[in-house]
């Protein structure tokens, strides 16, 4: 699973929930960016194989610290305590459900895993390993993304109140993750380092949470200078 994860971001932010999309963006990835920065310190395992399955050249062999389920519920809690806790010093307004939606953003990212991965989500450590293998049927795990961004966004747009040159901004940020799926998907790529693979995580997955910051920032003084 890639740009489907973000579904779940676009689908828990509301104006009622204030939390920022860039969060939520940071959210249904951070098992991935913990991943990513294991596989670079050599903690976690990497194979890049062409053809490894017909949607994904990753066998991701041994990531029990960041992608077992015992961990994922780990990280989950962490992630949301942080939330509070960041929140609580700096005195932002939040309902107390919020840092409970963090916490569930945070561990979508395994169960949407589960659909696409194949056998290699642990349980525990790095045993009784799980995956519907969603990933070795490529078309059918293709339309699953872009059906769950499609509907992702769709609630987004519908359940925030927000200019019309912000609605077109997240459109075509929308279509910017179809294209960059299409890619991932169906264009034929030379295999690369498992750190360069990582790497490219960090810097892609970055690079989306920028944008889904500057997406909320378009229209706001306009919005704020109007009587």
């Amino acid at each position: 699973m890639f740009v489907g994860h973000y579904s779940v971001a676009f689908a828990c932010r509301t104006e009622r929930n204030e939390i920022p999309l860039w969060v939520l963006f940071v959210a249904v990835q951070f098992l991935d960016y913990i991943w990513a920065t294991l596989v670079l310190l050599g903690i976690e395992k990497l194979r890049v194989i062409k053809g490894f399955t017909a949607g994904s050249m990753l066998d991701s062999y041994f990531h029990p610290y960041s992608h077992s389920l015992v961990t994922a519920v780990i990280w989950s809690v962490v992630a949301a305590f942080v939330y509070k806790t960041v929140c609580s010093r700096h005195d932002c307004h939040y309902s107390k459900s919020v840092p409970l939606m963090i916490g569930l953003a945070v561990f979508s990212h395994w169960i949407l895993d589960l659909v696409a991965h194949p056998r290699d989500l642990a349980i525990y450590d790095n045993t009784w390993k799980v995956g519907f293998g969603l990933w070795n049927y490529r078309d059918p795990e293709f339309a699953l993304e872009i059906a769950l961004l499609a509907g992702g966004i769709a609630l987004y747009l519908t359940r925030n109140a927000m200019p019309t040159i912000r609605k077109g901004a997240v459109i075509a940020f929308g279509t910017a993750l179809v294209i960059v799926q299409i890619g991932d998907t169906y264009v034929p790529r030379t295999a690369l380092t498992d750190t360069a693979t990582v790497t490219g995580v960090w810097v892609f997955y970055t690079l989306f949470v920028l944008i889904a910051f500057a997406v909320e920032k378009i229209g706001v003084r306009t919005k704020s200078n109007t009587p």
